[in-house]
């Protein structure tokens, strides 16, 4: 039986798209085998958001070569689209596909097998004009939630992001394929389903406003034998009023949401191409977190964007400060060739980029301890994960994660659990039921 192994960089679309293409081989008598072992074909699934993801992205193919110079080595994902040439140079690279026609990446693979060259079929993803819709060929196992991709895409394009360039235009998935797919991961007995996209806000956009991604939330929430309903990251602007309206009335619906806020001042948001002011985003946080209890608001900050000027970077620490953010990720801004920012005046040194990276990481470790002490000595419901160790892990609705001694009753369930004291980057919990 040959063998085939898959490593995946960046965002949580992108570990979709590789169990997707695990199928693939799979229908096809292929063994899936850990990365780090020889294998017969090698797929890397890249990303190119940052410098450090393509680079990141080049030191795997590389070391896919050295584990077997025979091997067929396959290279797919974002890094993939936008820069194929700067793979293609790389010597021992038999397969490029993109972010598109992943659906025949097998086919490549045994084709080239033959002939031992090179095929890159990468095309303009401007001209993607459908959903690749890729049904899992069988359920991944060891989890209790699996992500469901339903949007493919992206036309924002913000003046610092890579991705509309990766990814192309806005397509969705059929909601008839969402329910299905759907039903298939909940009959597999998986407790939670993740809606990601790239764009997720935008579901139904390209069906000219005949579908939302609402119609896609009932959908999933019609289905018997689900326990929860989490959603991917979301545009502020996107959040509607019958989404927050759902997520009062339906429990299962998780009361979180990742709503990116990219920068803590108007006129960098201005430059960023971003469609909001700092007002208009805090109307709408303190709005949702009056109508639904409890719940975690999680965000994304860039710092050193071109033109950040010190003064700037401290409006956003205080506007930071002001919100009641459950959890951050901080990211120093990247320069990405072909987007407008990367030619921008006024570039922020490296070292002083790192400077902000730190202090905004140590003021979003303080928000988020802030946000979960909230919590301490009080009753909620986790869905834990499989033992490891001794210690089991879960989350809770509002994505606090928790800990507890390991017990075989609680693996793979939702459980009430006392949340005692803060431990690692959540909470130690007593399992109560």
């Amino acid at each position: 039986m040959p063998r085939v192994a898959f490593t995946t960089l960046g965002c949580k679309v992108n570990r979709f798209e590789t169990e997707v293409m695990e199928g693939l081989f799979k229908q096809r008598g292929y063994e899936i085998t850990p990365f780090e072992q020889v294998a017969d074909v090698y797929v890397i699934n890249t990303c190119s958001v940052t410098h450090l993801g393509e680079r990141k992205s080049r030191q795997l193919i590389r070391r896919a070569i050295r584990l077997n110079e025979e091997a067929i080595v396959a290279v797919a994902g974002c890094y993939a689209q936008v820069s194929p040439e700067q793979i293609e140079a790389i010597e021992g690279v038999n397969v490029i596909v993109g972010t598109q026609e992943r659906h025949r990446i097998v086919d490549l693979v045994e084709q080239v097998g033959q002939s031992r060259g090179t095929m890159n079929i990468v095309a303009n993803i401007m001209k993607a004009d459908h959903f690749e819709d890729i049904p899992l060929f069988e359920t991944p196992e060891g989890r209790t939630r699996s992500f469901l991709k339903i949007q493919e895409g992206c036309t924002n394009f913000c003046t610092y992001c890579i991705i509309p360039y990766a990814r192309g235009p806005l397509r969705s998935r059929p909601l008839e394929s969402v329910t299905r797919e759907a039903e298939k991961l909940i009959a597999a007995g998986f407790k939670e389903i993740v809606l990601t996209g790239i764009h997720l806000g935008a579901y139904g956009r390209d069906a000219q406003g005949a579908i939302t991604l609402v119609d896609a939330v009932k959908a999933v929430l019609s289905i018997e034998g689900l326990v929860q309903l989490r959603l991917g990251s979301l545009e502020s602007i996107e959040v509607s009023d019958e989404l927050i309206a759902i997520m009062q009335q339906d429990d299962r619906l998780c009361p979180h949401l990742h709503l990116p806020l990219q920068a803590g001042d108007n006129q960098v948001l201005k430059a960023m191409n971003r469609h909001y002011t700092l007002a208009e985003y805090q109307k709408l946080i303190y709005s949702i977190q009056d109508k639904v209890d409890n719940i975690g608001i999680s965000t994304d900050i860039i710092v050193g964007f071109p033109g950040e000027t010190l003064e700037m970077f401290e409006n956003a620490l205080r506007f930071v400060e002001s919100m009641d953010f459950s959890r951050m990720h901080i990211f120093p801004y990247s320069r990405r060739s072909g987007t407008p920012a990367a030619d921008y005046a006024d570039q922020v040194p490296e070292d002083e980029k790192r400077r902000r990276v730190q202090m905004m990481q140590k003021l979003a470790e303080k928000k988020a301890a802030e946000f979960q002490e909230r919590f301490l000595n009080k009753q909620m419901t986790v869905l834990f994960e499989p033992e490891q160790g001794g210690i089991i892990e879960g989350f809770t609705g509002n994505y606090i994660r928790v800990y507890a001694s390991g017990n075989h009753g609680a693996q793979e369930k939702v459980c009430n659990v006392h949340l005692e004291k803060p431990y690692r980057d959540g909470i130690w919990g007593t399992i109560i039921d």
